[in-house]
């Protein structure tokens, strides 16, 4: 029962932290200190809750315990990271994104391939990860490389979708001083169509951040050398080690939130000028 109370306090203490830092003038500290409080007072409220219910360790575990299973498996929560994120989404969204970007500029320059690969694209975009994950698996064998076509196959049409959409998002009048310019095509390219597509190309890469760390980790279900975070929540998952495969899911949300909020801060410092920047 004390745990019970100590969750309800929390929680109340908390609710009434956040209603008086909202009230103040927006800063940066406010801006930091509301999403701080929220998520630690959920995670008292989680233990709380956990340990006032005494809820078993295999359906949900505590924090706590959470946080000792994590800083005991360091090791291999560090090699499961290599293995899964450097190697298999890391490798992949570079891959995927940088042909993607390539090929839409040759839809650009050519208008059959917009006809024709377009709609294909659509087509294979709507194609289950969980039906492509094997075959790929089995093409290209169980180490990280496999992983790595999957994040491509993942990656690779938001992104080229995303760029052509961008690389037509100039106006005719635009496209009309250049040619008064006497500007060709590639410098009415890089100096005219790249800078307005750039939200596009941005909206396209933090798609596929979130889709890589998805595909990579789905992927090592189907196939996997002893490591991965896929194959250890797999495992983890068969011998009840809940403790371990939430540790493992902590470490793919903070990759996941990292990996995006890099890209993020990289938008922000290119698009400046974009409306969406100016606040």
């Amino acid at each position: 029962m004390m745990w019970l109370f100590f969750a309800f306090g929390i929680w109340a203490l908390g609710w009434w932290a956040n209603t008086r830092l909202a009230a103040l003038p927006r800063t940066r500290v406010t801006a930091l200190a509301v999403p701080v409080i929220f998520g630690l007072t959920l995670i008292a409220v989680w233990e709380g809750i956990v340990r006032g219910f005494e809820i078993s360790a295999i359906l949900l575990p505590a924090p706590s315990m959470i946080a000792v299973r994590f800083a005991a498996s360091t090791a291999i929560l560090w090699e499961d990271f290599v293995q899964t994120v450097i190697k298999g989404a890391l490798s992949g969204y570079v891959i995927g994104c940088g042909s993607a970007f390539l090929v839409a500029i040759l839809v650009d320059r050519f208008d059959f391939l917009r006809r024709g690969l377009l709609p294909v694209g659509n087509f294979v975009a709507a194609l289950p990860v969980i039906g492509m994950a094997p075959i790929l698996v089995m093409w290209f064998g169980f180490d990280w490389h496999s992983k790595a076509a999957v994040v491509v196959v993942m990656v690779f049409f938001p992104m080229l979708v995303n760029t052509v959409q961008g690389l037509a998002d100039s106006s005719a009048m635009q496209r009309d001083l250049m040619r008064t310019y006497a500007a060709g095509y590639w410098t009415t390219l890089l100096k005219l169509r790249l800078p307005a597509a750039m939200p596009f190309i941005f909206n396209g890469l933090k798609i596929a951040s979130t889709l890589a760390l998805i595909g990579a980790i789905v992927a090592e279900f189907f196939g996997s050398p002893i490591r991965g975070m896929g194959f250890r929540i797999s495992t983890s998952v068969g011998q009840l080690a809940l403790d371990l495969v939430w540790a493992e899911i902590v470490v793919a949300a903070i990759a996941g939130s990292a990996f995006y909020g890099v890209v993020a801060l990289i938008e922000r410092a290119v698009t400046f000028w974009h409306p969406s920047q100016r606040n």
